[in-house]
């Protein structure tokens, strides 16, 4: 990255702005990326567990298999699925809040004693894919926002900052050339003045 600056004061006042806002940025750019990559972890690790949670529950019901093509699937429907934004460093993830199901009414007697235990079951298989599902997003909306803030951290760390610094110096080395300049001009004029003035 090249740094657009003037060899003056107030070009140096500027950079120097830009520089000590990266500087006191960039720290809590890194705990963001931290809590992040943190977070992308236990979102994942959680996302795992569902799976398996899901996987046991349906390798369970395999002994079961004949009953389950006697079970009505018009019977239990999704009624509401209700999310809440969670904040987490910034960024809004979806959480499940409240799932509910609508249960078509019929007469329990004349259905086979399990079905009752397979409502439950079919309710828990649901809810367990559609948290899955929205673990899978929150993930993908976290990781998103963790390399993007790494991009961020490696541009202040890795780019900006060192430009910025070194145009500063630049600047820095430049105004006291002109500096140490004008003052060998003035003692220059000074001697010969002095000079003059022994020869008159």
């Amino acid at each position: 990255m090249s740094v657009r600056f003037q060899y003056n004061k107030t070009s140096l006042q500027q950079i120097n702005k830009q520089l000590l806002m990266r500087v006191k940025a960039l720290p809590t750019l890194k705990n963001k990326e931290s809590a992040l990559r943190l977070e992308v972890k236990n979102s994942r690790n959680k996302c795992i567990a569902l799976e398996k949670e899901l996987e046991d529950l349906i390798v369970g019901q395999r002994n079961d298999i004949h009953m389950w093509n006697e079970f009505d699937k018009e019977l239990v429907k999704i009624d509401q699925i209700i999310l809440k934004n969670r904040t987490i460093a910034g960024i809004k993830t979806p959480e499940l809040d409240k799932l509910t199901f609508h249960i078509k009414d019929f007469f329990l007697f004349g259905k086979p004693k399990w079905y009752l235990d397979g409502i439950k079951t079919f309710q828990k298989i649901m809810t367990l894919v559609i948290e899955k599902e929205i673990t899978g997003k929150k993930v993908g909306l976290l990781e998103y926002a963790r390399k993007k803030t790494t991009q961020k951290v490696n541009l202040y760390e890795k780019v900006q900052i060192p430009a910025l610094n070194n145009a500063i110096v630049k600047i820095k080395r430049f105004l006291e050339d002109e500096e140490n300049l004008s003052k060998a001009s003035q003692k220059i004029v000074k001697n010969r003045q002095e000079s003059e003035e022994v020869l008159i």
